[in-house]
């Protein structure tokens, strides 16, 4: 089934675009809007409305695959692509792309997904944001075509055993709201819970982890005495934006120490922390998580490390996983480009011990969520992420009701 014609809008995410080097520097609140400067290129405010294109790939027979191009909300760090807004970058995809659509044909979705996402416009690769919302589009039509679910279609094509599908852990974020949003995450019962955006160290962190200490035992007590049912013991999931190895000048030794007594304070849940350190580059962040890692191992501590910032492509992936830098990776879906890459760094990380993060980011749309939802089911991600946007039901309902439907539909045509 070929492409007849390609359709391109500009599109809102669940959330906006954060100059992330702005924030660390000290920028102030006021009210939803962050003041100071922005200091990363490309952005107008420290914080700006969140975009994306959609793309509709309309086939022979009038059906319709559907893709969004979305970057994440801290786009322009930690090694990642630059802002990406649609005015600039509609004009880009319909002269590069579009023609090269046309009159392609949809029957499988690896092969045309691996071409697309390794294109070369001028000797460039296309921004991630573009490589993510083409290969959503391709992976939906090529469903469409056959129908049946996404997921069905990424099993197949790279040969992951099983046709049975089954439910994948959900983790739910709160955004700066870490109070209001963990109990509507406690009375939805979310399998993983609750991010808490700590990314400054004197107002989240503090400047011995004391902040962060006492948010820990008010969401261990809050779940114990809120919960509904007794063996509700959701995994605690708390990103730091690096901000320990601020707070500790580096110091593996005492960051591993630091996260032994944030274990102890979070028991009986276990402790996930992601992005304990951010060193500005690849191989600095990797040897740290490598060695904080190491050495949490040693102390006996079951606390697992996530990393997350330099860890963006499937190349930078199986860098940090062949290295046993951290515990478990995040997937962040819009920086490793096509959606084939998400798929290829789940397996790897499965094959090689490291936890397989299906995350990606509030800046986000349905559509999108809905592709990589249906990707973590096929390649039994560790978890998946409840995107878009920070407050909690809008992501954790696209989600699961998502994993759901796929699950119940996948499951009826099991052979």
């Amino acid at each position: 089934m070929k492409i007849k014609n390609v359709l391109l809008t500009k599109s809102y995410t669940g959330f906006y675009f954060d100059d992330q080097r702005a924030i660390k520097k000290g920028a102030g609140h006021d009210g939803f809007f962050y003041t100071g400067e922005p200091v990363t290129p490309g952005f107008s405010g420290v914080r700006q409305s969140g975009e994306a294109i959609s793309i509709q790939l309309v086939l022979e027979n009038g059906e319709v695959g559907y893709g969004d191009c979305a970057a994440v909300q801290y786009s322009g760090a930690g090694g990642r692509d630059p802002l990406f807004l649609a005015e600039d970058f509609i004009p880009f995809i319909q002269e590069n792309i579009v023609p090269k659509l046309i009159g392609r044909d949809v029957d499988e979705f690896r092969p045309l997904a691996e071409e697309f996402d390794h294109l070369l416009v001028d000797g460039k690769r296309l921004h991630t944001a573009i490589r993510y919302g083409l290969t959503q589009a391709i992976l939906n039509a090529c469903a469409t075509f056959h129908h049946v679910t996404m997921a069905e279609i990424i099993r197949k094509e790279y040969h992951v055993e099983g046709n049975h599908y089954e439910p994948v852990p959900v983790f739910a974020q709160s955004g700066d709201d870490r109070y209001d949003n963990v109990d509507k995450m406690i009375i939805k019962e979310a399998d993983v819970l609750p991010h808490a955006l700590i990314n400054n160290v004197e107002t989240k962190l503090g400047k011995n982890g004391e902040i962060l200490l006492e948010y820990v035992k008010w969401l261990q007590n809050r779940i114990v005495t809120k919960r509904v049912h007794a063996d509700y013991a959701p995994i605690f999931h708390i990103d730091v934006y690096g901000t320990m190895g601020l707070a500790f000048n580096r110091d593996h030794e005492k960051i591993a120490n630091y996260i032994m007594t944030l274990e102890e304070a979070a028991k009986p849940f276990t402790l996930r922390i992601e992005g304990p350190v951010d060193y500005e580059e690849r191989e600095a962040t990797m040897q740290g998580l490598k060695e904080i890692t190491a050495l949490l191992k040693a102390k006996g501590s079951k606390a697992e490390i996530v990393a997350d910032e330099w860890c963006n492509t499937l190349e930078d992936i199986k860098y940090f996983a062949d290295n046993h830098a951290g515990t478990m990776a995040q997937i962040k879906t819009p920086d490793l480009g096509g959606v084939n890459n998400v798929a290829e760094a789940i397996i790897y990380c499965k094959e090689h011990g490291m936890g397989a993060y299906c995350g990606g980011t509030c800046n986000e749309t349905n559509i999108s969520a809905q592709t990589t939802t249906n990707i973590g089911i096929a390649c039994r991600a560790a978890q998946v992420l409840a995107k878009p946007g920070m407050g909690v039901d809008e992501g954790y309902m696209i989600v699961k009701n998502e994993m759901n439907r796929v699950i119940a539909s996948a499951n009826s045509r099991e052979k």
